[in-house]
């Protein structure tokens, strides 16, 4: 099984798919942390973003996403992670994230004080790709342990422990939203230990590249429908008619498996994008662009294939 094969579809650059497999082959995963070596459930659609992101952590450089919601940070972020067949760990920063959270605390075991080892310390350890989620919800004095883990310097001082070098394959990728409660500019010295991607709306290929992959049977005008109906949500988002809460590709492609038990698709869509608003005036709107979309007399049989 060609593990790239969903680059080379893509025609991504041949040399960096040399590389990547030259990167894989000199950096074995170690068999205890094989688990932690996942493929992704949506594989990333985006020649120019990959391109980028691949030559950035060949270069053994860090990787900052941003931008809105459904623009495919994270799912980018675990779609590399198995490019390069490294472990991954992820931290979800909030505002009560701090240091011990990221490199580890005291713990007593067998009548002793012993150092239990936090997402960032095994990482380093087992030459994985920490996905640092939500990194401008994290408060100062928690990331500041980070920097001289992501700069040149790639080394863990863990405080009343020695101090540990970052394994060669460890890599370090950050994803940000704009806007969100609780979110705060990230500071410079921060940014300054990244390479910044800024993540481009979805657009009718890279949506169509992503249903086909997880449904090959969907029929020619159910797909179109679907594209259809997440792009007409965006717009409005973009437009500030209703808030990102529906613009949810993963519960779109949930409703969309939901069908294949035989519920009405109007109802699965229902479930899988109107419903993740509260608000019923914003609900309303969101059923309005769903209904222009999905006929209520839809069935199993108007989306799936025989």
């Amino acid at each position: 099984m060609d593990e790239l094969q969903f680059l080379r579809e893509q025609q991504v650059n041949p040399l960096l798919i040399e590389k990547v497999e030259e990167f894989r082959k000199n950096y074995p995963v170690e068999e205890k942390v094989k688990k932690r070596v996942v493929k992704p459930g949506i594989p990333f659609y985006g020649k120019e973003i990959l391109e980028m992101a691949i030559a950035a952590l060949l270069e053994g450089q860090n990787l900052l996403l941003s931008g809105p919601k459904a623009t495919g940070k994270n799912i980018l972020a675990e779609n590399l992670a198995y490019i390069f067949n490294r472990p991954s760990y992820n931290v979800s920063f909030h505002v009560n994230t701090n240091s011990g959270d990221l490199i580890g605390t005291d713990t007593f075991e067998n009548n002793e004080v012993k150092l239990r080892k936090g997402s960032i310390y095994r990482c380093a350890q087992y030459g994985g790709f920490g996905i640092l989620d939500e990194i401008n919800m994290a408060k100062n004095d928690a990331v500041s342990v980070l920097h001289a883990t992501l700069d040149y310097r790639r080394s863990i001082d863990v405080p009343g422990y020695d101090k540990i070098d970052l394994h060669p394959a460890a890599r370090f990728i950050g994803t940000m939203n704009y806007g969100y409660a609780g979110t705060k500019e990230l500071n410079e010295a921060l940014v300054s230990r990244f390479l910044v991607i800024d993540m481009p709306a979805q657009t009718a290929q890279s949506l169509e590249f992503i249903l086909r992959k997880n449904y090959e049977d969907l029929k020619p005008e159910a797909l179109e429908q679907f594209i259809g109906l997440f792009l007409d949500l965006q717009l409005k988002a973009d437009n500030g008619e209703i808030s990102t809460k529906a613009l949810d590709l993963r519960g779109l492609l949930a409703a969309i498996g939901v069908i294949r038990w035989g519920l009405a698709p109007i109802q699965a869509v229902r479930m899988g994008v109107t419903n993740k608003s509260f608000d019923m005036f914003e609900k309303e709107i969101i059923d309005d662009v769903v209904m222009t979309r999905i006929p209520k007399e839809w069935s199993r049989a108007d989306i799936f294939q025989a």
